[in-house]
């Protein structure tokens, strides 16, 4: 069994021995130390210069390709997303009613369209990134920004209307399936569904399209814009044809009781004249009176 040492049993030799062992302190060599260091930091830094130049080269044609297949990736899936939205497939329509004439559209191209009454246009949210396409229904007059890479094209359903830069005026009718196009700068190319049928419009021409035929003549009607000038010009026409063209252009709605007042011939201007004005000239000028029913104005003579 061990013995337990304590201080009582130290003689003076062993007090001595003790003394001598604790002061053997190893002594620290400080340049050594520091050689040693600096040797490891001179290591390091060598090793790093070493690799640094294929190192920073490597890592930043990395850093530029992970950007890249990033953005890609973003890109892809933004238009894939798109595309299953629905979003570029939307279809946009603006439309008027009897009452609204002369608005104006802006196309994302620039073109400009302006609807008459009871009209009505469509076209894609996409509209100019790949194709310029535009449904219409009732009449418009459509002034287009040239692209020669991206002709515009106007669907009137019984006809199609292609262009690269003009002004024209197309015009359609749902209880009629022809299509009427009056050019008025530039040239347009009208052609059927089928595509089989097609003709070139130079400025001043009206081509008609129906189901079954197709043709092209010069104009003679000084009024066919009338709707969106709101000037009507006359010269002799009878007042059939004036009443016609009244209900187009001021949506004024006129019965003669007399049907042979039809037969009188007018030559007078109607420049943007309000309706009351315009009523009372006519019975003015031929001894009339009239009455208003509603919306409708009865001539009597």
């Amino acid at each position: 069994m061990k013995e337990k040492m304590n201080t009582e049993q130290l003689n003076d030799r062993d007090w001595e021995e003790l003394a001598m062992f604790l002061s053997e302190e190893k002594e620290i060599d400080v340049d050594k130390a520091w050689n040693n260091l600096r040797t490891r930091i001179n290591e390091a830094g060598t090793n790093t210069a070493t690799k640094s130049p294929r190192t920073i080269f490597l890592r930043s044609n990395f850093m530029k390709i992970a950007a890249a297949a990033f953005i890609i990736l973003g890109l892809g899936i933004t238009v894939l997303y798109l595309g299953n939205s629905g979003y570029l497939s939307k279809k946009i329509s603006v439309s008027t009613d009897i009452n609204q004439k002369n608005l104006e559209i802006t196309l994302p191209d620039g073109s400009i369209v302006i609807l008459n009454r009871k009209t009505a246009l469509s076209y894609r949210a996409n509209f100019g990134k790949s194709a310029r396409n535009v449904t219409l229904t009732g009449e418009a007059f459509f002034e287009i920004t040239p692209n020669a890479g991206n002709p515009f094209t106007v669907d009137a359903g019984t006809a199609q209307v292609k262009v690269l830069g003009t002004s024209f005026n197309v015009k359609t009718n749902k209880a009629d399936p022809a299509v009427e196009v009056f050019v008025k700068t530039g040239q347009v190319m009208v052609s059927d569904n089928s595509g089989t049928k097609s003709l070139i419009l130079d400025p001043g021409y009206v081509g008609t399209v129906d189901s079954k035929l197709i043709g092209k003549s010069l104009n003679k009607d000084p009024n066919i814009m009338a709707w969106n000038t709101g000037s009507l010009i006359y010269d002799g026409q009878t007042l059939d044809i004036v009443f016609r063209d009244l209900k187009k252009v001021y949506n004024m709605e006129i019965v003669a009781d007399d049907p042979s007042i039809l037969e009188e011939t007018w030559t007078s201007p109607i420049n943007n004249q309000a309706q009351d004005t315009i009523i009372r000239l006519i019975c003015a000028s031929f001894n009339l009176s009239y009455r208003i029913d509603g919306h409708v104005y009865h001539l009597s003579k």
